[in-house]
């Protein structure tokens, strides 16, 4: 039986059992490998955009009755034993799939199916339905998984430099047309033209909207997107693109360390304050070190400052409601 729920958008936020408080990935290294389940319920509804429209969407959600686009992340060890259990509530075929990991192959509609493999690639990655590609992925069957090196609680990869907290983004562009056609079972037959732009499955809002400031809503509030620290504080960002567009992203006050892209660390950790993420399943690993930002003067060890995308039609929803498309804050505490 098909499921369809109405959520305004970011609303699903992340949860899970091995995400921690408020959307930040929590982790305890192990001294041993351990196995790890999880169960993922394949399912389909709508979300709101900022301009008030209603888009069709399918998640990877946490229980049979929601829509939860991003689906939550997940964070594992190197070597742990995976287990996930996809149940797939809709008509449709379906598949999970951790390109290099595993690859569930097709899960027919009402089809339950477990599959276990060993997180054997440290860094971060893309959970998404590989089935009828890209549409499924890009209409929402995505998510954030994580695997920690061996025993470290700090680091990307062995030997990276280290952080305190860390953060899973996930990425991603909504063309409306697209989404519809897949609903009805057909192939999106034009052009590829995205009307909003995500992250997390949420949209800025601006001072004065009904829905500023609210966690679930609005991602320059939502704790799972917006970095926020003291003087000292440092916070990995696994930046992954469910979408199509490649994006500049943009982050203000303090130049980010770039440790890894499409998951291989770089050579030399080069500080920059804009990076070009890849499309496709491409991704960014960044720390971004809370020190007092360089040029302000006076100095200030406080304030707000935003990360954006230097891609235009990103900072828009809807196609011309301008600062309600992909951004969020970066909050000195």
């Amino acid at each position: 039986m098909k499921r369809r729920t109405f959520l305004r958008a970011g609303a699903a936020g992340v949860a899970g059992a091995m995400a921690g408080a408020g959307g930040l990935l929590a982790w305890s290294p192990r001294a041993h490998a351990a196995t790890v389940t999880r169960t993922l319920y394949i399912t389909e509804g709508f979300t709101t955009q900022p301009d008030g429209v209603d888009v069709y969407a399918r998640s990877f959600a946490d229980a049979d009755n929601r829509l939860q686009v991003p689906g939550a992340p997940f964070i594992v060890q190197e070597g742990d034993t995976v287990s996930v259990t996809i149940v797939n509530t809709l008509g449709t075929t379906h598949s999970f799939v951790i390109p290099g990991m595993v690859d569930s192959g097709p899960i027919a509609g009402g089809e339950t199916r477990t599959v276990s493999f060993t997180a054997d690639r440290v860094g971060s990655h893309l959970y998404h339905d590989g089935e009828n590609a890209p549409y499924n992925r890009l209409v929402g069957l995505h998510g954030g998984f994580a695997v920690m090196p061996s025993g470290s609680g700090d680091e990307l990869y062995a030997g990276s430099p280290t952080f305190r907290k860390q953060y899973t983004w996930v990425m991603t562009e909504i063309d409306p047309a697209w989404h519809e056609r897949v609903r009805n079972g057909r192939t999106p037959n034009t052009a590829y033209t995205p009307r909003y732009f995500t992250i997390n499955g949420r949209s800025m809002r601006v001072p004065g909207h009904p829905d500023y400031g609210n966690p679930d809503i609005d991602a320059g509030y939502a704790p799972d997107t917006r970095l926020s620290g003291a003087i000292g504080d440092r916070s990995l960002v696994r930046i992954l693109n469910a979408g199509m567009a490649m994006h500049s992203v943009h982050f203000h006050a303090n130049h980010v360390e770039w440790l890894a892209r499409n998951g291989q660390p770089r050579a030399d950790v080069w500080r920059k304050d804009t990076l070009m993420l890849p499309n496709d399943m491409g991704s960014l690993d960044v720390i971004y070190p809370f020190e007092p930002p360089p040029d302000a003067w006076p100095p200030v060890t406080t304030g707000y400052y935003p990360m954006h995308l230097h891609d235009e039609m990103t900072q828009t929803a809807g196609g011309g409601f301008y600062q309600f498309g992909l951004a969020t804050t970066i909050a000195f505490k």
